[in-house]
């Protein structure tokens, strides 16, 4: 259903180029369900050679609505949240989000989750801006510009594979980060003890 509607909407934003791919991944990470992935690739396929520029363009979109979904959290979301969410549930990601701050949305701006709920959230719970924003950067970032490389450097014909693998993609790509933390925190440690 969703991949269906996202289909459709990739028809209507083709026109509007990187000025509807920034739009759109502003709206996902803010308010709207479907991921940018559907157009960054259709945009991509199209222009091989622009692959890396729309990925910025996506990034820059995506991070941007990230802002705007952080001040939706400040401003009324824990009152919207309450509404579809049972306090239980808020409080044990509360408990989450104090206990891993901003790996959570970190994490989640790799994968296909919805990143507006992470956003608000993020917001909601008053997470450090500067390191919300770092996370966005690294995590949406490395997303796009994992798609972008692929289409650059392969076009149209590595489609077929991202459509099909992008969620185990997107794991490997969470798995490696979660590995560089713990490697920087395990160079960091040595460094302390001598």
């Amino acid at each position: 259903m969703a991949s269906n509607f996202g289909k459709q909407l990739v028809y209507k934003f083709i026109p509007y180029g990187a000025g509807g791919l920034f739009a759109w991944a502003f709206a996902e990470s803010s308010f709207f369900p479907v991921p940018p992935d559907f157009l960054l690739i259709a945009l991509a396929v199209i222009s091989p050679e622009k692959a890396l520029f729309y990925a910025l363009i996506c990034t820059l979109g995506s991070v941007s609505g990230a802002f705007f979904g952080y001040y939706i959290g400040i401003k009324g979301g824990r009152p919207l949240v309450k509404k579809i969410i049972k306090e239980k549930t808020i409080e044990k990601v509360e408990h989450y989000y104090k206990k891993y701050d901003v790996w959570a949305v970190g994490i989640a701006g790799l994968t296909p989750l919805p990143y507006k709920v992470f956003t608000i959230t993020a917001g909601m719970f008053e997470l450090d801006l500067k390191r919300f924003f770092i996370a966005s950067v690294i995590s949406r970032g490395g997303r796009f510009f994992m798609v972008g490389t692929l289409l650059f450097f392969y076009g149209a014909q590595v489609k077929p594979f991202l459509s099909k693998y992008f969620n185990w993609i997107s794991l490997g790509l969470v798995v490696l980060l979660v590995l560089g933390f713990v490697a920087v925190g395990m160079i960091h440690k040595i460094k302390k003890k001598r």
